[in-house]
């Protein structure tokens, strides 16, 4: 099997190297961030207290996160756009400290990189939920930087956007993730390190499909033709 890893804060561009080592090499894309923001945006559409993990617990048992076409289902309706905002961010951050909601996201998580080669992002894809992976890479860049290709992301996609506040949410942002007493981000120790500050998305993306190809031997779909 192929199952790559890809762990790293917010803002490295791991949804976008995963999406394209995906279609490289032809194996299916996981993105575990998008399960945690649609549990957040659920929560909202809910009017679940997102300090409330009682609530939130009782609110997954009816809960059903897939993936579709790359596309994030939250039951059964495409979110995919919904959770993409700053509020969303911080809400996911904030309610992926809870036991209940790792235990959800990491059970969809290990059920399908069991059954199929995958690429998955996220925040502990390379220490909890596949270990065993045969690529784990651990993503990062400068906060300053990620502000400031989150601030263009947003500003494309046609909404408001000031750095300063962007720069403060991911520095929160990392905090938290960092600091959660359950699974908190952290580098595998057999994982490779990978600053993408000073790289272009086609840089990061030959990087990470050159590590996969000298370490597995595995060849993109456009190699193997």
């Amino acid at each position: 099997m192929l199952r790559v890893a890809i762990d790293g804060p917010g803002g490295t561009g791991k949804s976008t190297i995963a999406k394209a080592i995906a279609d490289r090499f032809g194996i299916q894309y996981i993105d575990t961030g998008a399960m945690y923001r649609a549990i957040a945006l659920k929560t909202i559409m809910c009017d679940v207290n997102q300090d409330d993990e009682v609530s939130i617990s009782k609110m997954l048992d009816n809960t059903k996160i897939d993936f579709d076409n790359n596309k994030a289902m939250l039951d059964g309706e495409d979110v995919s756009d919904k959770i993409r905002t700053n509020e969303i961010s911080m809400r996911a951050s904030h309610v992926s400290r809870y036991s209940c909601v790792r235990r959800k996201v990491d059970n969809v998580s290990k059920y399908l990189a069991s059954t199929r080669n995958v690429v998955m992002e996220g925040r502990d894809i390379g220490t909890v939920v596949i270990p065993d992976a045969e690529i784990k890479i651990f993503m990062t860049a400068k906060a300053e930087i990620r502000a400031r290709r989150r601030v263009e992301q947003l500003l494309l996609a046609g909404k408001e956007a000031e750095y300063n506040q962007v720069l403060k949410e991911i520095n929160d942002r990392d905090y938290l993730d960092s600091n959660r007493a359950i699974n908190p981000l952290r580098q595998s120790e057999d994982a490779v390190y990978l600053d993408t500050s000073n790289m272009s998305v086609e840089e990061n993306i030959d990087a990470v499909a050159d590590i996969i190809t000298n370490r597995t031997g595995y060849q993109s779909i456009k190699e193997k033709r």
